[in-house]
């Protein structure tokens, strides 16, 4: 999001030149293309746009700005600290460029940690705000940065960096907590959301995780302002931030377009990190001089003028100095770098209006929408089923948009469900508004209406996910959106489901394909719905069912658009040692055969099963010891991570 040319929150108090917008650009561009060069040599950091210091003050001559772990004041030194020599000046496109070298160096705050007095931002707290202590389970803690909304649901998330809602341990589909268990480690009664995208890179060391359970409240803590607009950072903007260990702090932008070299450890190791550097204010001094400490990674530096915060972000904190370093400083992520990376906006995206429904029929489920002239089919229906299927118009399958319904009438609701994903036409549209209705095609007796889902804890859920249908030009898309809705696409859904949808992996396996693997256009075609079973427990006249199925179909373009299909189950059996789960134990997600859902859902699978990923081929030569034979013999191997989803 571009910045404002003007702002009222840029008010300077300091008397320094502003800078030359085209020898900015001109020193930008050269820290792209060729002053990130220099970050192969193991003891420079750092490179960025700043001002030049001269025996300790900085001056109003831009430079390219580099640091290093440990500096060489003479030439003759550079060898004995294992690096090359800065040139006092670079060439780029005509124009002498000084350059500028400085001892310093950055550490991601999570490693340095440190007990201290509990405070209410350290607490566990029903209503979430920005500058509260959050973390993965497996780090430390840090700071809640944002309330933010994802574009494409709608749904609240908190706003941090990777290396704290994710760290090196965690997987997307993790739990979230608050406060981090360095500040309570009753990590079972602390959770709060579900990690759901993350990104660790140039763009940016940030990550998002979908509130649950817990209220939000956009209100900074302590600053008392929401934040309505993001812009970019210039040198000398005075800015402020809220952070679960400093609190309330102020700095100055004195390095801009800054490239960092961060260690992360592990088999994560090094990683370069863009953004800005922001050092303090001395006519706001920090307490104990620090404007940021261990703990503070993942608040947000806001603009900040006269000693007030201003509604608009311009960074992400993620690292500053090491314990002992005589120089303050913080290092922050762009923020539009991460709302663009991360798919986030400051406000839920607009709801979709109202849309009647056309008398004209949907086409529904396509079966050559993958790949050309290349039918998936819809599963085969047993003799019992076939003649158990409501049929529309002499059809068993019941056409929406983008979608079609297979629907049982003794169970009055779907047997399966098949539906199409353009992965490149998603659109962001919301689902205020829309509410859940009988499809007036269908005779009401077959479709589960709301007197099962009222006066108590049954949710409604979705067979084809409403945001997967959500595609096309915009009024499709719309229709998409409304006919998700529909009873018959519905499935009653008791508490224990609910509960296993919050580990976030099988709400998240369409996300997996199309993030994780080269997906020929960006189309998947899938299949799911309930999985029938007489011991389901009954409620109202019906029986709620426990299991799930699901399989996605895509043309992989790394493997010469070849057709894949993964088929998963989403259950309280243990598939692998064939003993029946107890009520109150949670859900399996795994990855099973098409022969096994086969089996357990009584559907005929069989026009698909030569495209099945599950075979031992599948499977690296190395990975076939005994255990995976038998779990390969079996049909089905537990899925417990992100990864497990696209091996």
């Amino acid at each position: 999001m571009p910045r404002k040319a003007k702002s009222e929150a840029r008010t300077k108090r300091v008397a320094h030149t502003a800078p030359d917008p085209k020898k900015m650009n001109l020193l930008r561009d050269y820290v792209r293309s060729e002053g990130v060069k220099y970050l192969n040599d193991p003891n420079i950091n750092s490179v960025g746009v700043g001002y030049k210091i001269k025996d300790g003050n900085r001056t109003n001559e831009l430079s390219i700005q580099f640091t290093v772990d440990k500096k060489a004041d003479r030439p003759e030194e550079v060898g004995t600290v294992s690096s090359t020599a800065i040139p006092k000046t670079v060439q780029w496109k005509g124009t002498e460029i000084p350059t500028d070298v400085i001892e310093r160096k950055f550490y991601p705050a999570y490693k340095i940690v440190k007990p201290e007095a509990k405070t209410d931002r350290k607490q566990r707290l029903s209503t979430l705000v920005p500058g509260i202590s959050v973390s993965h389970p497996s780090g430390t803690a840090g700071t809640l940065g944002l309330i933010v909304y994802e574009q494409q649901t709608g749904q609240p998330c908190m706003l941090s960096n990777w290396h704290v809602l994710e760290t090196p341990a965690g997987n997307l589909g993790d739990f979230v907590v608050q406060p981090g268990p360095f500040d309570d480690n009753r990590i079972d009664q602390n959770h709060a959301g579900i990690l759901i995208r993350s990104h660790l890179g140039v763009a940016g060391d940030c990550a998002i995780a979908r509130i649950q359970d817990r209220d939000c409240d956009p209100t900074v803590l302590d600053l008392n302002v929401s934040v309505s607009e993001l812009a970019r950072p210039e040198l000398d903007d005075h800015v402020v931030k809220s952070g679960r260990t400093t609190s309330v702090t102020y700095g100055i932008v004195r390095r801009v377009d800054t490239v960092t070299k961060v260690d992360y450890d592990g088999d994560v190791g090094v990683r370069r990190i863009g953004g800005f550097e922001i050092g303090p204010d001395p006519d706001r001094p920090a307490a104990d001089s620090q404007i940021s400490m261990g703990g503070d990674s993942g608040s947000a530096w806001l603009i900040e003028n006269n000693g007030k915060a201003s509604k608009t972000m311009i960074g992400l904190h993620f690292a500053g100095e090491s314990e002992g370093d005589p120089d303050d400083h913080a290092m922050a992520c762009y923020a539009h770098s991460v709302f663009e990376k991360l798919e986030i906006g400051l406000v839920p995206p607009p709801a979709a209006p109202e849309i009647a429904i056309e008398n004209t029929q949907p086409a529904g489920y396509e079966r050559t929408f993958v790949k050309e002239n290349v039918q998936i089919d819809v599963p085969d229906l047993s003799p019992n089923q076939k003649t158990d299927v409501f049929k529309l118009n002499g059809s068993h399958l019941v056409p929406y948009t983008h979608f079609s319904v297979c629907l049982s009438k003794s169970h009055r609701m779907a047997y399966f469900v098949a539906w199409n994903v353009d992965g490149a036409q998603l659109k962001a549209y919301g689902r205020k508004g829309l509410k859940f209705d009988f499809d007036p095609r269908v005779d009401e007796q077959f479709q589960i209406g709301d007197d099962v889902y009222s006066d108590n804890k049954l949710d409604r859920g979705h067979i084809a996910r409403r945001a997967d249908l959500v595609w096309g030009p915009a009024a499709e898309a719309k229709h998409g959106n409304r006919d998700s809705f529909f009873f018959t696409n519905i499935t009653p859904q008791h508490q224990a489901f609910n509960q296993s949808e919050r580990h976030g992996l099988w709400g998240l396996l369409e996300n997996a394909i199309l993030e994780d693997v080269s997906v020929d256009r960006l189309r998947l075609s899938v299949m799911g719905g309930p999985i029938f079973k007489t011991d389901d427990p009954q409620y109202r006249g019906i029986r709620i069912p426990r299991d799930f199925w699901k399989v996605i179909a895509y043309a992989d373009a790394d493997d010469n658009s070849k057709l894949k299909v993964k088929a998963y189950v989403l259950t309280q059996k243990n598939l692998l040692n064939d003993l029946e789960a107890l009520d109150l134990d949670p859900f399996r997600l795994y990855q099973v055969s098409l022969t096994v859902l086969s089996q357990m859902t009584k559907l005929g699978f069989s026009h698909l099963t030569s495209l099945d990923t599950f075979a031992p081929e599948a499977f690296a030569p190395e990975m076939l010891h005994p255990e995976l034979e038998r779990v390969i013999a079996k049909g089905a191997r537990e899925v417990q991570s992100r990864a497990d989803l696209i091996r």
